[in-house]
């Protein structure tokens, strides 16, 4: 079974408390074939040359601060994949070094996944960002598309709009600032033309820039989303849209 793959806005923590964000991540992994693994990049670990995360099951990542105490003692056991990581790393060009730690789960890989597949029944493996150049990215991602054939399901991890140092209102159901509507409006409807050079281009083409990313990392994880998809100009479905805390959680489905 060929897997699709995603981009999603995975959220903060406290993500897991919002019945809608919740229902639409229930009902986005409900529409899907069960993955026989997940491969997954998320914003909040860049390094290169390439990193592999823990191949076994190790304890999670608590990359943030500020939060209630529960949410540092969230668990999500997920199988380790060391045969998927085997193959990640015949996938890449000879010349391009690939490593292997123990790091574990960030919580833009497993806060998403907690309301996907809570059972944590599924192998996991989470790979650094190499670059947060597009075009470095999107060929990234087309190295990894054969997996999808063998039911790996593909994960960028990120943030449709993530301009924190601007926000001014930290409600969950804050309004949306309009930087942040205005690029999200703008990324829907490339996305929807598939006009991939073009979204490639976001930093000059956007609105709402620089404040909807004053750094690009949450934004950079779509690329190899659609590099991974096989064709990036298919119209990619977006199930998710809206705002948190003025943020848009837009996601994708390619594939």
């Amino acid at each position: 079974m060929t897997m699709p793959a995603l981009f999603l806005s995975h959220g903060a923590p406290p993500l897991v408390d919002d019945p809608a964000w919740v229902a639409q991540l229930k009902d986005l992994a409900a529409g899907l074939p069960r993955p026989k693994a997940i491969l997954v990049a998320s914003a909040h670990w860049e390094s290169a040359p390439l990193m592999l995360g823990a191949t076994g099951t190790v304890p999670l990542v608590y990359d943030f601060g500020g939060f209630a105490r529960r949410y540092y003692e969230v668990q999500y056991r997920a199988p380790g994949a060391p045969e998927l990581a085997s193959r990640v790393e015949k996938l890449m060009p000879d010349d391009e070094h690939v490593a292997r730690t123990d790091r574990g789960l960030d919580h833009g890989a497993y806060v998403p996944l907690t309301v996907m597949y809570p059972d944590a029944d599924i192998p996991v493996l989470q790979m650094s960002l190499p670059t947060l150049e597009p075009d470095r990215l999107l060929a990234l991602g087309r190295r990894l598309a054969p997996l999808r054939e063998e039911g790996v399901l593909i994960i960028g991890s990120g943030f449709t709009t993530h301009g924190l140092p601007f926000l001014r209102d930290w409600r969950t159901d804050a309004a949306a600032p309009g930087w942040s509507r205005e690029f999200d409006a703008w990324a829907a409807e490339v996305l929807a033309r598939g006009a991939v050079d073009e979204l490639a281009e976001f930093r000059t083409r956007a609105p709402g820039m620089p404040y909807a990313h004053p750094t690009i990392e949450h934004f950079a994880p779509m690329f190899l989303a659609l590099g991974a998809s096989g064709d990036p100009e298919r119209h990619p479905e977006q199930p998710i849209d809206g705002f948190w805390m003025g943020l848009a959680k837009r996601s994708f489905v390619a594939g």
